[in-house]
């Protein structure tokens, strides 16, 4: 039996009260469920990698096609499902608002929120507070426990400015997020900081400086990986094309995989 809506609300929620959890990002139904067989017990959109199946740079799709790709993950396993929605697309706090109904009715339980706009700039402190508080009033509506995530969008942006951060992250916190986020962190000193100035759960993003021990021992509790696995799975295909067109060589097409076992119902 698929578990409800309302049962991966419950399970998401549960997550983030126990052990530090790591929450993959797949790219398609087919990496969702390579995921799920894996043993994950949670998944997270990317949105770099939904553009990239549509040929596009990251911040390319719409949120009609994230909203579809919700959905798609959604059907595709019976693990809960948090969307990346970017800005909300949009700059009003009700956008975010809708962008976050929207989600839900596809299926997901979580969603993010950041404060960074795609035209190019951060948004003020008192309209990224404004826009997080709209959201965590959506986010109330939907008739289950919808996890909602702030993102202070500073360290991957140009502007590696911690206390603003954290002040940022303080802030989404009082309008009401259920999870803070601040991609970029580099190292367990910047996590610890941000943990011991807020008292929700804080996602980090990995990257290869990290370990996972790093981030717990620092006060992580969710990991997420953005487009990373994407990236890796692009990587090997691209280096694979170039062996079989530089040198006629095949020898990398021999990687095992167990799809009968990883797409089984």
């Amino acid at each position: 039996m698929r578990a409800t809506q309302i049962q991966k609300a419950a399970t998401f929620r549960e997550l983030h009260a126990g052990e530090a959890f790591i929450i993959p990002n797949p790219w398609d139904a087919g990496s969702a469920r390579v995921l799920q067989a894996l043993g994950f017990k949670a998944l997270a959109s990317t949105s770099s990698g939904l553009a990239f199946t549509l040929g596009r740079q990251d911040g390319g799709a719409t949120l009609d096609e994230v909203v579809d790709h919700c959905r798609m993950l959604d059907q595709s396993t019976s693990l809960p499902i948090s969307v990346d929605l970017e800005n909300g697309y949009g700059q009003h706090p009700e956008d975010g608002a809708m962008a976050i109904l929207r989600a839900a009715e596809a299926g997901a339980v979580g969603g993010s929120i950041e404060d960074y706009d795609p035209a190019g700039e951060i948004y003020g402190f008192d309209h990224a507070v404004e826009r997080v508080a709209a959201a965590c009033e959506a986010a109330k509506q939907v008739g289950f426990p919808f996890t909602l995530t702030a993102r202070a969008e500073n360290h991957i942006r140009g502007n590696p400015n911690l206390d603003d951060t954290i002040a940022r992250l303080q802030a989404y916190e009082r309008a009401g997020a259920d999870v803070l986020y601040a991609p970029g962190l580099r190292n367990g000193d910047e996590i610890r900081a941000v943990c011991g100035a807020i008292t929700k759960p804080l996602n980090v993003l990995a990257h290869p400086g990290l370990s996972m021990s790093e981030i717990v021992a620092a006060g992580g509790r969710r990991v997420s990986v953005g487009g990373g696995l994407t990236w890796v799975a692009i990587g090997a295909m691209a280096a694979a094309a170039r062996e079989m067109r530089d040198l006629g060589d095949f020898s990398s097409l021999a990687t095992p995989v167990q799809v009968t076992e990883w797409l089984q119902d």
